[in-house]
Formats: C-alpha cells, structure tokens, sequence
C-alpha cells in the first residue's frame, strides 16, 4: 500500500512538472512579445524573468515589467532596467566681482575707522598700504573681502 502511495505521488508530481512551462518556453514566448522593443532582454530561470537593459523613463520601465508578467508561467519579475541620467553639465559657479567704483566707495567706509591706512582700487585689486596695529589686521582684511574684490594687495607695514 505504502509503495502505491509513493508511486502515484510520484507519479502526480512528475505530470505536474510536465505540464509547467519550460524556461525557454517561457523565455520564448517573452522575446516574441517584445520582439519590436530592443533596449531590453529577459532572460528566465526557474520560472523568475530577469529584465536587463535601458528604458527611456520609468513608464517604459513599468510597461515592460507589466510585459513580462503577463506572460504564462512567469512567476515573478526581476526588473533590473536601468534608466539613463540626462547629460547636464553643472552650472560654473558665479563669481561675484563688484565694479571698481563701488568697491572703491566700500572700501573707503571700512578703513575710514583704521587710522594710518590707505587704499587704492584698480581693476578689482584692492592695494592696502600704510600702518597697522597687529590686532587690527585680521579684521581689516575680513571685512575688505567681504567686499568681494578680485584680490587684495596688502602692503601694510604692522606697528
């Protein structure tokens, strides 16, 4: 009784597994219908469709997946089409120079309150000359590039 058991079990599974399409059945049955798209293929494997290729945006990517699982004896879908990034070049950068008439005024009202320093402006290089207490250098020179000038020349002489 036992063996019978054993033998027609047996039996049903392999006319089950019979009866389950093959990969490459599937796999065939996949290509003829995306036969017109070319971006892609789909390979199969125990019944899990594996999709490699390039779509044009998520939407074709979707469809495609859609596609696939439609197809009999596709049990799950693998979509690994990758979508392409835009060929945008970063924006440089926008390097803020004021014009040297304005600099110049901005400069004149931030070593009005340095005594013995004086400054020209041209071309967008300020030239800091004169005489400066230590201490009173690296505020100076923060707040003339805050400016923004295109360089800063410092000749001061520190006291």
């Amino acid at each position: 009784m036992k063996i019978r058991s054993i033998l027609l079990g047996t039996g049903l599974a392999f006319s089950l597994l019979a009866c389950a399409p093959k990969d490459a059945d599937i796999e065939k049955a996949i290509k003829e219908k995306l036969s017109d798209t070319t971006e892609v293929t789909v390979t199969v494997h125990e019944g899990v469709a594996t999709i490699v290729g390039t779509c044009d945006d998520e939407a074709f990517k979707k469809n495609i997946e859609r596609s696939v699982k439609s197809v009999k004896g596709v049990k799950s879908v693998v979509n690994n089409c990758q979508i392409p990034q835009p060929n945008v070049e970063p924006a440089a950068a926008a390097v803020i120079i004021n014009s040297d008439a304005d600099l110049d005024k901005s400069v004149g009202k931030v070593i009005k309150s340095y005594d013995g320093v004086s400054a020209t402006v041209v071309g967008g290089v300020v030239t800091l000359s004169g005489e400066i207490k230590r201490d009173q250098l690296q505020p100076l020179i923060q707040r003339i590039q805050e400016l923004k000038p295109q360089k800063v020349d410092n000749k001061l002489t520190i006291k």
